[in-house]
């Protein structure tokens, strides 16, 4: 199958990488990707980094017909860049995209076992907390907000994921119009949660593949305590939200004739 005809069993693949301030990485990202996975395009999503990072990434982009740029106007968060991606991906007609950090922490030498497992199914989340996955580099306190903060997710909202925060994950198109994703409120890493959250309640086939994530090592990590309490708190407002739904769905059902209530 030729680049033009796209991933086997997938079609037309975006990879699309926010940036801001990622001089330091975007070359080695991008040319990585393109090696790993030849038939894929790679969208680089730039914030007006005043680093130069969207010059670099230009650059790249006149050099290798793959390679395309989308300048933002300002730093408006993780959310906010993977949504203005999403929309230009869709407007070129592509068939699946693929949310990648351009800090190297998502190894696109794992690219491929994303995308054979969206052969058969609707989502894909790469996932460092089952069986073959893992975390390098990471202190213990941070993995151990990681994976707490996880299993709070699988209680407050009722999903079986184990690393329903990662952002190594890939959607066919289709899905980000059924779940609505323009309306997503979520700016920081709650973002990730949202999508995962409105993708398994439309019922869609969502599937976890192990992969290895690694702590950057060139740039500063956007992780902060507020993008952390901000997640918490919009999980528990969802996880409230759809218990008062369901309560409610039960309080108006009507009892089968000859029955007594409930």
């Amino acid at each position: 199958m030729t680049a033009a005809e796209g991933y086997p069993g997938v079609g037309r693949v975006l990879v699309i990488i926010p940036t801001y301030n990622e001089a330091d990485n975007v070359r080695s990202i991008t040319e990585r990707t393109r090696t790993a996975v030849p038939d894929v395009d790679i969208l680089v999503a730039d914030d007006n980094s005043p680093d130069g990072t969207g010059a670099i990434a230009d650059e790249l982009a006149v050099a290798d017909d793959h390679i395309f740029v989308l300048h933002r106007a300002g730093k408006e968060g993780l959310g906010a860049a993977y949504k203005a991606g999403f929309a230009w991906a869709k407007d070129k007609g592509y068939d699946a995209v693929v949310e990648m950090d351009a800090d190297g922490s998502h190894a696109p030498e794992e690219l491929s076992k994303l995308l054979d497992a969206l052969a058969g199914n609707d989502v894909v989340l790469g996932t460092r907390y089952i069986s073959g996955g893992s975390v390098h580099n990471w202190p213990m306190h941070r993995l151990l907000l990681s994976r707490g903060g996880n299993i709070y997710i699988r209680m407050a909202l009722g999903m079986p994921f184990k690393d329903a925060t990662g952002g190594y994950r890939a959607y066919r198109i289709g899905v980000l119009d059924k779940i609505d994703v323009a309306t997503i409120a979520s700016t920081g890493y709650s973002f990730q949660v949202e999508m995962a959250w409105r993708s398994y309640r439309q019922g869609y086939r969502i599937v976890e593949v192990p992969i290895t994530f690694t702590e950057r090592e060139h740039g500063v990590s956007k992780m902060s305590g507020n993008i952390f309490k901000e997640q918490l708190l919009r999980v528990t407002l969802w996880g409230a939200q759809a218990r008062k739904e369901s309560l409610l769905g039960l309080l108006n059902r009507k009892p089968r004739q000859g029955s007594t209530w409930p």
